[in-house]
């Protein structure tokens, strides 16, 4: 069970309803206190299962991604829109801000597990690109259970979801 609140899940690295900019967002100095849009991290199963065939590697577990969520029966989840919504059984609800772009950082993180393997961590980014999940803020606060049917509304530029 995670119990995601406005900011995400207390105690996680990314938690917060606010954060400091990084690299991420150039129009502002770097530390600037803005809008935390990177709260909650989601990977697919599918997804998963291309980067570690691309990688030539058994398989890459959600947490070497630093992931918060996974879900399976979205095999495209990194290309879902800004402005999706996805919402659990009980109400709670995440926006999507788009994909989690690939970092050296997981790389390293699968390259532990898979030392006799050449190159892992840099060869990641190309392998995770367009892969690597969605992050999301949290729109509505409540608890998401191991094996809940997540729905997920695709936003539409022509009438987009506010």
């Amino acid at each position: 069970m995670a119990n995601l609140e406005f900011g995400g899940i207390a105690g996680d690295r990314h938690f917060g309803v606010t954060s400091l900019a990084d690299a991420r967002q150039p129009m502002y100095p770097r530390g600037t206190e803005k809008l935390n849009l990177r709260q909650i991290t989601i990977v697919s199963e599918e997804e998963l299962s291309l980067i570690a065939e691309e990688l030539g590697i058994e398989y890459v577990l959600p947490e070497w991604l630093g992931a918060n969520l996974l879900v399976n029966g979205y095999p495209e989840l990194t290309t879902l829109m800004i402005g999706s919504r996805l919402l659990f059984p009980d109400g709670t609800g995440l926006i999507c801000m788009g994909e989690n772009k690939p970092c050296n950082l997981p790389g390293q993180e699968i390259q532990k597990h898979y030392e006799m393997e050449p190159k892992l961590a840099t060869r990641f980014i190309r392998a995770a690109l367009k892969r690597r999940g969605i992050v999301c803020a949290v729109e509505c606060p409540g608890k998401v259970y191991e094996g809940d049917e997540v729905q997920i509304f695709v936003n539409n530029l022509d009438n987009p979801m506010q």
